[in-house]
This record gives C-alpha cells, sequence and structure tokens, in this order.
C-alpha cells in the first residue's frame, strides 16, 4: 500500500503555469526587442518608434499583469532574496539545482532586470525622441545636446539589455539540459508536467484576445500610410517644424536651383556668400542691393547657430568657428551621412548630383531633412 502512495506521488500531470497573456507578452517583446535591433538605420524610424511604444506599452502590462494575474506569473510568486539566488547559482554548478515550477531564484531576478531595463530604455527612447526629433509626447521637452545625451544612454541601455538577454538565454539552455525540459517549448504552450495536484493556472484567453486586438489596431493605425501611398505620393511618417519662410529669398535663390534653408549653413557662411554675389559660385546674379539686404538678413536670422532643426543643429556642431564653408556639402556632418553613397548613386539621373536634395529627401523643399523622410528613388541603389 505505502509502495502505491509513493507511485501515485511520482506521477505526473500537465500543469498550466503560462497563462495567455503572459505567452503573448514573452514572445512580442521578444520581436520587439529583434526588430529595434533591425531598425537602427534612421529611415526606418517610424517602424522603430512603433515597435518602442509597443514595448513600453507590454512592460507597463506586464508589471500590472504581475499584481493581479494568476500564480507563477505574480510577483509575490517568484520574489527571492540574493540568499535564495545564491543557493540556486551552487545548484546549478554542482549540477543539481531544485526544480521550480515557474521563476527560479536566478530566472526572477533576469526578470526584474529586463523589466527595468525595457522600461528605462523605453523612457530615454521618448525622451531621445522628443530632444533630438521634435516628435512624440516628449516634443521638446529636453535641448538637442540633452536629446543626444537620452540617445546615447538609450544605445547603452539596450546594449546592457542584450547582455542580460544573453545571460537569460544561456540560462534557459542549463536549466532546460539539467532538467530535461523544454522551458521554450513549455512558454509556446505554456503547459510544464508536474506532480499531481499542482495548481494549473487559467488561460485567461479573453484578455489574449483583447492585447492582440489592441496591437493589430495600433499597427494598422501606425501604418496606414505607408499601406495607402503610391509611387507618386510617398508617405512622410514625420513632418519637422513649420521653419520661417520668405517669398523673396525664396524667389530669388529658387530661380536657379532648390532654394537652400538658411538653417543649413551658419550665418558667417551667408553673409559672405552675400557679399560675393557677383560671383556667386562663377556666376553674377545681378541683384540690387535692397534685394541683397533683405535676403541676407532673413538668412542670418535663420541660420544654423538658432537650432531650427536637428539637421541645423548637428551641421553647425560640425563646422569650425573659424570655418567659412559656401557649400552645404562641405560641412563635416553632410560628408558623414553621406560617405557610404556611391558615385553611381550620385550619377544617377534620377538623382543628378549632390546638390538635388529633393531626389532622396521628401521634406528637402521644406529644409527640415527629417531621418525618416528619406527615401532612394526606385531602381536607384544604395552601395
Amino acid at each position: 500500500m505505502n509502495l502505491q502512495q509513493e507511485n501515485n506521488n511520482k506521477q505526473e500531470t500537465r500543469v498550466r503555469v503560462w497563462d495567455i497573456p503572459i505567452r503573448l507578452f514573452h514572445w512580442i517583446l521578444v520581436s520587439c526587442f529583434i526588430i529595434a535591433w533591425l531598425t537602427l538605420d534612421n529611415r526606418y524610424l517610424d517602424i522603430h518608434i512603433f515597435v518602442g511604444y509597443l514595448m513600453g506599452g507590454l512592460i507597463l502590462f506586464r508589471i500590472l499583469w504581475g499584481f493581479i494575474g494568476g500564480p507563477y506569473v505574480r510577483f509575490r510568486d517568484f520574489s527571492f532574496n540574493w540568499s535564495e539566488v545564491k543557493d540556486y547559482l551552487k545548484g546549478v554548478l554542482n549540477k543539481c539545482p531544485p526544480r521550480f515550477l515557474g521563476h527560479n531564484p536566478a530566472g526572477s531576478w533576469a526578470i526584474y532586470l529586463l523589466l527595468g531595463l525595457g522600461l528605462s530604455i523605453t523612457v530615454t527612447g521618448l525622451l531621445a525622441f522628443g530632444g533630438e526629433e521634435r516628435q512624440g509626447p516628449l516634443a521638446g521637452l529636453l535641448n538637442y545636446p540633452q536629446g543626444r545625451l537620452a540617445h546615447e544612454l538609450h544605445e547603452w541601455l539596450a546594449w546592457l539589455m542584450l547582455g542580460i538577454v544573453i545571460i537569460h538565454l544561456i540560462g534557459v539552455l542549463v536549466e532546460s539540459l539539467l532538467h530535461r525540459e523544454n522551458l521554450v517549448a513549455a512558454m509556446l504552450t505554456g503547459f510544464k508536467l508536474s506532480d499531481a495536484g499542482e495548481i494549473s493556472t487559467a488561460s485567461h484567453w479573453k484578455i489574449g484576445v483583447i492585447m492582440l486586438v489592441i496591437i493589430i489596431t495600433a499597427g494598422l493605425s501606425w501604418f496606414q500610410g505607408h499601406l495607402t501611398e503610391t509611387p507618386e505620393q510617398l508617405y512622410q511618417p514625420f513632418h519637422g517644424p513649420a521653419l520661417p519662410d520668405n517669398s523673396l529669398w525664396r524667389e530669388e535663390c529658387g530661380a536657379c536651383h532648390m532654394a537652400f534653408h538658411p538653417s543649413l549653413l551658419p550665418a558667417r557662411s551667408w553673409k559672405s556668400m552675400m557679399e560675393q554675389q557677383a560671383s556667386h559660385f562663377e556666376e553674377d546674379l545681378y541683384l540690387e542691393q535692397d534685394t541683397v539686404k533683405k535676403i541676407e538678413a532673413f538668412l542670418i536670422e535663420n541660420a544654423a547657430e538658432q537650432g531650427l532643426t536637428e539637421a541645423a543643429w548637428k551641421i553647425n556642431r560640425s563646422i569650425a568657428k573659424t570655418e567659412i564653408l559656401l557649400r552645404i556639402t562641405e560641412t563635416g556632418y553632410w560628408i558623414k551621412k553621406h560617405q557610404e553613397i556611391s558615385d553611381a548613386v550620385w550619377e544617377h539621373p534620377k538623382v543628378n548630383g549632390k546638390v538635388n536634395c529633393a531626389a532622396c529627401h521628401m521634406d528637402a523643399e521644406a529644409g527640415t531633412f527629417e531621418d525618416a523622410a528619406m527615401h532612394l528613388p526606385d531602381d536607384v541603389e544604395h552601395k
């Protein structure tokens, strides 16, 4: 009789450990992290920002679910102190760690770290987005230098999170091997094998459906412009500020080429250029003195030093104070941003030289040069 009871105690049954919301949270968060790394190029900024918002929303949900969710996902169910973590790690080193149906002590600390880092990455991303790009809910809260600092902190935190993710993956692999169970499969199906009598959590499938509906609706709304754009009318996800304009400047300067906004060069460059208007890149502009004064006043008043856009701020800081450059293409920032573009691109009929900014920048005429407004013409290869 005692032997039969012992055998019954050893019987294992399938127990639902991870409910549908927690599984959706896990795998969508993983997808967000991967996509965020793949969209570091500023041309994909709208995708990067969307997955950032989604990542932040998921983490806030996980924090809430940690208080109101079922067993195994509540924070109080995997709250371990350092002594317990240390003892567990010793067990791992001795190849005999105790088995936990939910999060083990080391894994729980990794979860807390990942949630904290993910939230910090989201906040610094919003600060950088608002400071550098002047976009999002925190637009204008920081100036450009502060936004740049938030950007750098955002990147450092992302690298730190990548390190924790790698450690977490190693831990999952080690635990799977030591306990001879597939933890990845468990996070996909939600089930683990355990002794009979263990509590099985509810699936909470309705919450999962609501999560998916919200995410899909948000995605369709965010990317609607891409779905409806045409080759003739490309979608521009972010629009910069409305920059100061001047009809006389636009008429005179735009008569021969695109009117480059004054924010793209410092005041000393425009002053020197207007003083040499009789020999403007080997051409005489034949402007009357009164016209010269009016255009010069507009150019100097709205020059790069004013920091009207991110591009203006970066151009200005890339030029030595003693330099007087007359070409935007000679500024350090312009050279850095275009150094990987091949001669074949510049020579392509749809581009036709370095001064044709509008060939690749949808907002060139506006002078804002938003990161996500860059689009190479069709059949032009970026090498």
